[in-house]
């Protein structure tokens, strides 16, 4: 359930996550992570990530700079949630204890599992926002941008702390990521009917 919850949080910042497991092995006992993964916690690693997460965050909230970003982030937010996965659950059930080994005995099944999970969220997220900056003008794009940024900070939270509750939460996102998809495919149809000939 850690994993997966991270892995979530992933595709809607795919630094948050990283940073999460990179300063919560570092500086607390809640979580270990194993040697194979122990760069995450490496002051390089969090700097690097702090720096990206930075960009995101400003870049996310300007209307179209935010779909540009969305398409960037099309092949790191899925990475991330296959990294974050893979050493999340390592680092309670040792699932893939180095990176190194990952195509060995099933290991690669934490990794696909969490890109998986994160192109779920992204394309939601990336599915909405073109709709939220347009049905409000652009207005929208810092609200929902905060939005995100504060859900993948509860949902790393949750993952850690309450592991159990990510399931919950799963199948929230599941639910809103299919609601949104329609809501979109439906003002996509509206507008396909209402142009003029």
């Amino acid at each position: 359930m850690t994993g997966s919850g991270m892995a979530m949080a992933a595709g809607l910042n795919a630094y948050v996550p990283l940073i999460a497991l990179g300063l919560l092995s570092r500086f607390s006992d809640l979580l270990a992570l194993p040697a194979g993964w122990s760069w995450l916690e490496s002051t390089p690693a969090l700097v690097v990530l702090g720096v990206l997460l930075v960009v995101e965050v400003v870049a996310d909230k300007i209307p179209a700079v935010d779909s540009v970003n969305d398409v960037i982030q099309t092949a790191v937010r899925p990475t991330a949630g296959g990294i974050v996965f893979a050493a999340g659950s390592a680092s309670q059930t040792q699932a893939v204890p180095d990176p190194s080994t990952l195509l060995q005995d099933w290991q690669w099944v934490p990794v696909v599992l969490g890109v998986l999970l994160a192109l779920t969220t992204h394309a939601a997220k990336s599915l909405s926002r073109p709709v939220v900056n347009t049905a409000t003008a652009g207005v929208g794009a810092p609200v929902a941008s905060t939005v995100e940024d504060v859900s993948a900070v509860g949902l790393v939270l949750v993952a850690v702390l309450v592991p159990v509750l990510v399931t919950v939460l799963a199948v929230v996102v599941l639910v809103l990521a299919v609601l949104a998809v329609r809501r979109w495919l439906a003002a996509r149809s509206r507008a396909r009917h209402e142009a003029p000939l």
